[in-house]
């Protein structure tokens, strides 16, 4: 089956992923207006939470965020617009507003992705992100933003805070962050409790997008309960470095779950691929970019 984000991977880059499932057929989810509660309409409203959220003063690492100084590696910062010029197009014929990020296995960029990809839609006029930390296995999301680690989305889950304790607001931007939080011994059993569920309903419909930063999906399941909360899932998979086979494994694993493109990370160039046909992130080295999950 075509991707139905075309060229998210191209033909001639190697072994390709043919992503299974169509967003087309699925079933009706926490985006959509029916999901607004009564907490939504008349009680959390943007300017409510970005008045009552944690305001803490981050410090991007400019190494890894490629949108913060775009001249220092303008390839990657054309293709995240191009990413996100692709996941708009996707958005006008399908009800796709909180996607989850995820991989085959630890190492392949998701968190790179993730963080890049929001910096890059709140980076046009009025356009409101929530990033959310939900590999509460290993949280790293924090670390390229400079921002606390905790209170966050582990901490709300085991009811230990509240929804606007846990959420970070980047000073003057419409940037929202949940961090993984404290650690816990029960990731699994967390992410699967209907807080989570209850949370994505509340705060969906006040963003242009949730993206979620999750698990590897083949070491663990967590990617696989995460992804039924989501209308869309973009795997990441790695040049030169993932094995076509695991890609396929983990299509296998998210079967049915509204795959929405794949991502081919740490591409490098070649002259038969100008800047225009440059689908991966990164330049192919071993850099702190590329060190991030």
């Amino acid at each position: 089956m075509a991707d139905p984000i075309p060229s998210l991977t191209h033909p001639g880059a190697g072994e390709s992923v043919e992503a299974p499932g169509a967003l087309s057929q699925r079933a009706p989810t926490i985006a959509d207006s029916a999901a607004i509660d009564h907490f939504t309409r008349d009680y959390l409203r943007f300017d409510d939470l970005r008045a009552r959220c944690s305001h803490p003063q981050w410090r991007p690492d400019p190494n890894v965020n490629v949108l913060s100084n775009a001249e220092l590696n303008p390839r990657a910062a054309e293709q995240f617009r191009t990413l996100r010029s692709r996941l708009y197009q996707l958005q006008q014929s399908q009800s796709v507003r909180t996607l989850l990020v995820t991989s085959s296995i630890p190492g392949e960029g998701k968190t790179f992705v993730a963080m890049n990809l929001a910096q890059a839609i709140v980076r046009q006029p009025d356009r409101r992100v929530l990033l959310i930390d939900s590999d509460l296995r290993r949280s790293r999301l924090h670390v390229p933003l400079g921002a606390p680690s905790a209170p966050g989305l582990a901490d709300y889950l085991r009811g230990e805070a509240d929804e606007l304790a846990v959420i970070q607001q980047e000073q003057g931007g419409n940037l929202c962050f949940i961090p993984g939080g404290n650690e816990v011994s029960n990731p699994s059993e967390l992410l699967s409790n209907d807080r989570l569920k209850k949370l994505l309903t509340r705060l969906a419909p006040i963003f242009d997008w949730v993206i979620i930063d999750s698990p590897p999906c083949l070491p663990v399941a967590d990617a696989s309960v995460l992804a039924d909360l989501c209308d869309g899932v973009l795997l990441v998979v790695r040049a030169g470095s993932t094995p076509s086979s695991t890609a396929q494994k983990a299509c296998q694993e998210l079967h049915g779950r509204k795959i929405a493109g794949v991502v081919l990370n740490a591409m490098a160039e070649t002259p038969a691929y100008g800047p225009y046909h440059y689908y991966g992130y990164g330049d192919g080295h071993n850099d702190s970019r590329d060190s991030h999950k």
